[in-house]
């Protein structure tokens, strides 16, 4: 949360230089304040531990937050019971008319597709479509990044070359003066688990996007649109210690022979238990998220939500 000082306090200046977010007096007595309102699109296929996942990045902020979940009726989850679904979610139809002041779609298993053939890819763009309408500010993760800025913005997909990225890699920020990234330190770690990437090219060239953060081996990490409702991670900063040991030890079960998780066990090393380090900057990210980007910009009256289609 900020600090709030005088209007005309010199250190407001110098604080300003340094990234720090100050408000005023004068923007501290006309604020309204009230619940955020919040809506989780669900597409990973162990809906429960990436509820818990979620929730415990959003919860470490002293904003109340009401969240809803919203699953997709054209595909029948085979990992969740239909028991838990149905008491806990809701469709695109249950929430059309209701407005949101913030959104997250989660990643999906399956990079693999193109896009037009996921087999909920037609009720994806329509919930993608009343997201712009309906939500003031949209987190995307992993495949729904991948998925959004497709959608948004016609910026292809492209397969990595030698395979998976799986592991937690080192990134630098491009520019440490976004909002988004104050607090960080000039190098953080992120977990990536995926065989996809989007365009570098095309997104450098897009006129409505911009690179915030990046690594040299897992490529762009996190981009933003320019109107400030869009936001694209290709990382998975909300990772349980052991989530890509989880992954890693299920595909070997599945015979896939997967290469071990780079710069996670000790020593590279399976049979040692992995050391997480990434989760500081991963609270720090949604935290940013949800004050400079959800909270101080969000209409108190959620229905005067702009349209910001594409």
């Amino acid at each position: 949360m900020p600090i709030k000082i005088p209007n005309q306090l010199p250190a407001r200046t110098v604080l300003d230089g340094e990234n720090i977010f100050v408000m005023t007096e004068t923007r501290a007595v006309t604020q309204d304040i009230r619940p955020l309102k919040m809506i989780i699109l669900n597409l990973m296929p162990t809906k429960i531990v990436t509820e818990t996942q979620l929730l415990r990045q959003l919860s470490n902020t002293p904003l109340q937050i009401e969240i809803d979940f919203l699953d997709v009726a054209s595909h029948v989850s085979k990992n969740t019971d239909r028991s838990h679904l149905e008491t806990f979610y809701c469709t695109l139809d249950e929430v059309s008319s209701k407005k949101y002041d913030g959104m997250i779609i989660t990643g999906a298993p399956v990079g693999d597709l193109p896009f037009e053939e996921v087999d909920y890819w037609d009720e994806l763009t329509q919930i993608l479509k009343w997201s712009c309408t309906n939500v003031h500010s949209t987190l995307h993760i992993c495949w729904g990044a991948l998925a959004g800025l497709y959608y948004h913005y016609s910026i292809p997909k492209e397969e990595i070359p030698g395979g998976k990225i799986s592991g937690v890699y080192k990134h630098t920020l491009i520019k440490p003066n976004s909002p988004w990234f104050r607090g960080f330190d000039s190098e953080f770690c992120i977990p990536h688990s995926r065989y996809f990437r989007a365009s570098e090219k095309a997104l450098v060239e897009s006129p409505k996007l911009e690179i915030l953060a990046r690594s040299e081996d897992a490529g762009v990490f996190a981009v933003k649109s320019t109107d400030n409702r869009h936001f694209f991670i290709t990382g998975h900063p909300e990772y349980d210690t052991d989530t890509l040991k989880i992954e890693y030890e299920r595909d070997l079960e599945k015979g896939i022979d997967p290469a071990i998780p780079e710069n996670y066990f000790p020593d590279n090393n399976p049979a040692k238990e992995p050391v997480a380090h990434w989760k500081a900057h991963s609270q720090l990210l949604y935290s940013n998220w949800l004050n400079y980007y959800v909270y101080q910009t969000t209409p108190y009256d959620l229905y005067q939500v702009e349209d910001y289609s594409i």
